[in-house]
């Protein structure tokens, strides 16, 4: 089985604690950052990474729609998982195309499940093209 290496960016630690130990009980590898900047080197430096899930609002800097965008202009196939508690009004204007937007407060089980979703669906998409 390979494991699938996942950019986790959020800047509330809790948070950051408890989705990284649930994604990685659920078989992915997880890469997790504070910041979009710390983001952006990490997806830079670290091609491996297959998936990125970010926090919309992630303090001064950069923030998960930034981050979103620019992941897709180094992967432009890249799945995207959207974390907000407050901003999920503002994903059809600002999300990627294809992603996917979850509310706070969520349960682990929902963003596993979207991006195994996210995953196979890329996979589909290039047997598909192949």
């Amino acid at each position: 089985m390979i494991t699938a290496t996942l950019l986790y960016v959020e800047d509330e630690l809790l948070l950051h604690t408890v989705l990284e130990t649930g994604l990685d009980d659920a078989g992915f590898r997880v890469v997790a950052v504070a910041s979009g900047e710390e983001g952006l080197e990490v997806l830079r430096e670290r091609p491996e990474i297959v998936g990125l899930i970010t926090d919309v609002n992630l303090g001064p800097g950069l923030d998960g729609w930034g981050v979103a965008r620019k992941a897709r202009e180094l992967n432009p196939t890249i799945p995207v998982i959207y974390v907000s508690g407050k901003d999920g009004h503002d994903w059809s204007a600002q999300g990627v195309p294809q992603s996917v937007m979850i509310a706070k407060p969520f349960a682990v089980a929902q963003v596993v499940v979207a991006m195994a979703n996210l995953l196979n669906q890329g996979a589909a998409l290039e047997a598909g093209s192949a």
